[in-house]
């Protein structure tokens, strides 16, 4: 008995809250998750990035229960919950239609999943207003739903899936019909309340810049598999393949070869690189984003070519350059005059090498 007790107080508690395991899903002929192994750890912002079909939805749907894998394991907090219906799991979802009731109002949409659970008026009341203030929305508990804007029903949702305390807030695309301004107050407002709140965060969508802006954590999914996970700055700054250099921002990507550690060839010409590990002369690709690019003068340049277009951005240019047989976009506050010669210098730190990868 000791020696039992003894080796369960050295069992060190797993820092993960979802971990799914090989997980398929299928539909007729189409495998939409394809052996898919993902840790979700609690407490973090995590985002579900790719185009539609991906499969991140599909992702989203079977962690909450609405669907259910063809195979793998579902682990919540360690334990198996294949068959546990959604209802007993410790998940709410927002979803980008916010399936708020129009006959109720602000108040009795936020309280219905209490008072489902049968708990008393005073613990209510006090709930309800607890979540109308972190939503920033006091004061509009009488309020029709109908009388709010797409913002303030979307903190609804949000009050309404946070008000029953669950350890996993599931978000699908719940940004999408809201305008650009409004959708980035959102993202900032969404990142505070999951800080404040210290719940783990799963948000699906395929817009790059709210999966940079909120996340601890990114999945970029392309046909039903993970192509990257990392931090945004990872995922953004070393992309691993030439899907994710694409879809995350703008890139210049051109084929290459390693001749050796920190010894990269392109467009005829030796770089330096702080890229290592490969085979020597191994062919590769090299990712440069456009706004690493330096301009320069023609004739300084460690490559050069003829500026094609210049288009204002309003932050900055965008500049495409012809280069022989390669098309270089350049992003830069400063300006070159279309149909004139450019320069172009690429600093070490800014060249991204990644293997060749035939599927993506």
């Amino acid at each position: 008995m000791n020696s039992t007790n003894k080796n369960n107080s050295n069992v060190v508690e797993s820092e993960n809250i979802i971990e799914l395991k090989n997980i398929t899903k299928q539909y007729e002929d189409l495998v939409v998750l394809d052996n898919l192994n993902l840790d979700i750890k609690k407490n973090e912002f995590l985002t579900l990035l790719g185009p539609s079909g991906c499969g991140k939805t599909t992702t989203l749907k079977i962690i909450a229960g609405f669907e259910h894998a063809d195979e793998g394991e579902v682990m919540f907090e360690g334990e198996n919950v294949n068959d546990t219906p959604p209802y007993e799991r410790q998940v709410n979802t927002v979803f980008q239609k916010y399936a708020l009731f129009p006959h109720m109002n602000v108040y009795e949409n936020i309280a219905f999943g209490l008072k489902i659970k049968k708990m008393d008026k005073a613990t209510i009341d006090v709930k309800v207003k607890e979540m109308l203030k972190l939503v920033a929305l006091e004061g509009f508990e009488k309020r029709s739903i109908d009388s709010l804007s797409g913002g303030q029903q979307q903190r609804i949702a949000i009050a309404r899936a946070l008000v029953n305390e669950p350890k996993i807030l599931l978000l699908d695309e719940p940004l999408g019909a809201l305008d650009l301004k409004l959708r980035q107050e959102m993202q900032r407002e969404l990142k505070k309340i999951q800080q404040k709140l210290g719940i783990t965060f799963i948000f699906v969508t395929h817009d790059q810049e709210e999966a940079l802006t909120m996340s601890d954590t990114i999945v970029v999914m392309n046909k039903g598999k993970i192509q990257q996970m990392g931090s945004p700055e990872d995922i953004y700054n070393e992309p691993k393949n030439s899907f994710v250099a694409k879809f995350i921002g703008e890139s210049n990507i051109v084929d290459g070869v390693m001749l050796d550690d920190y010894r990269v060839k392109f467009c005829g010409r030796e770089f330096e690189c702080v890229d290592y590990g490969f085979e020597k002369n191994e062919n590769i690709e090299v990712v440069i984003r456009p706004e690493d690019i330096k301009m320069v003068d023609a004739d300084k340049g460690m490559l050069k070519g003829l500026v094609t277009s210049v288009v204002f951005k309003g932050v900055h240019y965008e500049m495409a350059v012809q280069e022989n047989e390669n098309t270089w976009f350049i992003h830069s506050t400063k300006m070159a005059e279309e149909g004139s010669m450019l320069g172009m210098d690429i600093y070490p730190e800014d060249i991204h090498i990644m293997r060749k990868v035939s599927d993506q």
